[in-house]
């Protein structure tokens, strides 16, 4: 049975809180990645940025409706998720537009789990943790790499 160890990418492009939009933007064209983890200064992973997160950038700001009522003014919708969302898109740097909330497997992670994984969360790429330490990243295009070998 194929593990996690067996398809991951072990030389990982990661990025920092600190990186600007363009320099990210430039690592995904260049390198021709979809998914970046991001780490601290120690290298621990603190969160995943994605073309998604970067694209989110271009979309139109959507304004949550509200209602009057005499003095009042009620939100029907979070007034916290439009912070985030003007936020993410006026972002300067990876620390704006990251998410940590982050699916990881370890190496020994069957990759049918790693599929499974990747199919119900709608997520492209999956960091690879040793413990705390980033040792690799599974990309969908690593799974059919490895569907290619085994054909």
């Amino acid at each position: 049975m194929l593990t996690a160890a067996d398809v991951m990418t072990k030389d990982v492009i990661t990025v920092k809180r600190e990186t600007t939009i363009r320099e990210l933007a430039e690592l995904f064209a260049e390198h021709r990645i979809s998914s970046a983890p991001v780490v601290d200064d120690g290298g621990k992973l603190i969160g995943i940025v994605t073309e998604t997160d970067l694209i989110e950038q271009d979309k139109s700001l959507h304004i949550p409706t509200v209602i009057s009522l005499f003095d009042w003014v009620i939100y029907l919708e979070s007034g916290k998720k439009f912070e985030k969302e003007l936020k993410k898109m006026t972002g300067q740097t990876v620390g704006d537009i990251y998410r940590e909330e982050v699916e990881t497997v370890t190496p020994s992670t069957p990759i049918s789990v790693v599929a499974d994984i990747m199919s119900s969360k709608k997520i492209h790429a999956i960091p690879v943790l040793d413990g705390e330490m980033l040792v690799g990243i599974i990309a969908r295009i690593d799974l059919i790499r490895t569907m290619i070998k085994q054909a």
